[in-house]
């Protein structure tokens, strides 16, 4: 056990030593737009590579990119500065944006749009593999389905708290109800679970005790047929995902005697 764990563990020092030498010059290039991109994603694939076989680990990293692009893409359609996608091994990604959304519905946008982009990236994963009938890609597509659908829940700062936020901020205690239910049946990693509290619980708690002054009811203030169109979205997206990750989860063989 010992020699896997220095196995797994000496890549991570090496790459600690290395960011450590060469810092100054780290994070200038990360300033260059693309450069950092690429760098993290480079970053991230070694990561995974150490749990997965590295071609898994490359398209995995594609399928965070994918839907990454898809808040980009967003948000350059709403006009509002942004950051390009950086990864963050063994948590995904990010794209920081340089001001907020003029209303929540623009917010929404900007949510699903990672997801929508993201499900039809792992959609063509999928294509891949009724043509190849590799078994790698059918396990990529169940996890970029799986990604997706993880992205929805109704709770800040994942997707699906900045798109259910369109239709009430109220949605939001039914999203940490559900953390808190996958919390105690232990259905995803806890450890997942606590990151998102502790990212996304102070932006959640200011939003919540600022949604009925004046900024906040202007910010929330939605046509009904804009909120039927968000939830629509999410309600279909959400199925459909969920379906997906059936048609694609194939259980293993048993063990041979």
């Amino acid at each position: 056990m010992w020699r896997t764990v220095k196995r797994l563990l000496a890549p991570l020092a090496a790459i600690g030593f290395l960011l450590a030498k060469f810092k100054f010059v780290l994070f200038a290039l990360l300033k260059i737009k693309f450069v950092g991109t690429a760098l993290t994603a480079l970053l991230s694939i070694g990561a995974y590579a150490l749990l997965f076989p590295l071609w898994f680990a490359v398209g995995l990293v594609a399928l965070i990119w994918v839907h990454e692009m898809g808040h980009v893409l967003q948000l350059k359609r709403e006009g509002i500065p942004a950051s390009a996608p950086m990864f963050i091994p063994f948590l995904g990604a990010l794209v920081a944006m340089k001001q907020l959304p003029k209303n929540a519905l623009a917010e929404a946008r900007v949510g699903l749009a990672g997801p929508v982009l993201g499900t039809l990236g792992a959609l063509g994963v999928l294509g891949l593999y009724a043509w190849t009938q590799e078994p790698v890609l059918l396990a990529l597509a169940y996890v970029g389905f799986f990604l997706n659908l993880i992205n929805l829940l109704p709770v800040l700062p994942l997707d699906g708290g900045r798109a259910i936020g369109a239709l009430s901020p109220a949605f939001w205690i039914l999203g940490v109800g559900l953390m808190a239910a996958l919390m105690l049946t232990s259905a995803i990693s806890p450890l997942f679970l606590l990151l998102v509290a502790f990212l996304g619980g102070p932006e959640l708690w200011h939003r919540w005790k600022t949604r009925n002054t004046p900024e906040g009811q202007a910010y929330h203030k939605i046509e009904p047929r804009h909120r039927f169109a968000v939830g629509a979205v999410y309600l279909v997206l959400a199925v459909s995902l969920a379906l997906l990750m059936g048609v694609t989860d194939v259980p293993a063989p048993p063990p041979s005697a």
